[in-house]
């Protein structure tokens, strides 16, 4: 059954390589937003990593189940104020988002198909600079902790 509003909770997928680099990309309402791909649950039954593999695939054509690909709950949530522009979105009354934190490892960077009516534009970056660009905070906090939840990162010390 379709939500007559957005539901407010939501998932954040920081997209990576071992090389500490992460996809950004643009948003198509609001030209200059980079971020990493987010996404509201379809339904209150739906799974956080349900959300997730779900949104990446809508929003970059990645297959979070195939060859090369490791999507990792890194057991973080954000609450946040949903911004006065978007709440129009979600049912009267809504201000406050839940949003649930992923990883999603590729092996490479590779140039992802965009969903033209979502997102105008694709960048790898190195992580500090990703984090830099996003123009959400709690992204931007996510990606910085990128190497301390791949521990198999090549700038990672290894035992």
């Amino acid at each position: 059954m379709v939500q007559p509003h957005k539901i407010p909770e939501s998932v954040l997928v920081v997209i990576y390589t071992p090389a500490l680099e992460v996809l950004l990309i643009e948003r198509a309402d609001a030209s200059g937003f980079w971020q990493s791909v987010t996404g509201s649950k379809d339904s209150w039954e739906e799974a956080f990593i349900d959300t997730a593999a779900r949104e990446v695939w809508e929003e970059t054509g990645l297959d979070v189940r195939g060859p090369g690909c490791q999507l990792t709950d890194w057991g973080l949530e954000n609450r946040y104020e949903i911004y006065p522009a978007w709440r129009t979105r979600y049912a009267p009354g809504v201000i406050e988002n839940r949003e649930r934190v992923f990883g999603l490892r590729l092996e490479q960077a590779k140039h992802v198909c965009l969903n033209p009516l979502e997102h105008l534009g694709q960048q790898w970056l190195p992580w500090i600079e990703a984090a830099d660009k996003c123009f959400s905070p709690s992204n931007a906090e996510a990606i910085l902790l990128l190497p301390s939840f791949d521990l198999s990162a090549v700038d990672t010390p290894r035992v």
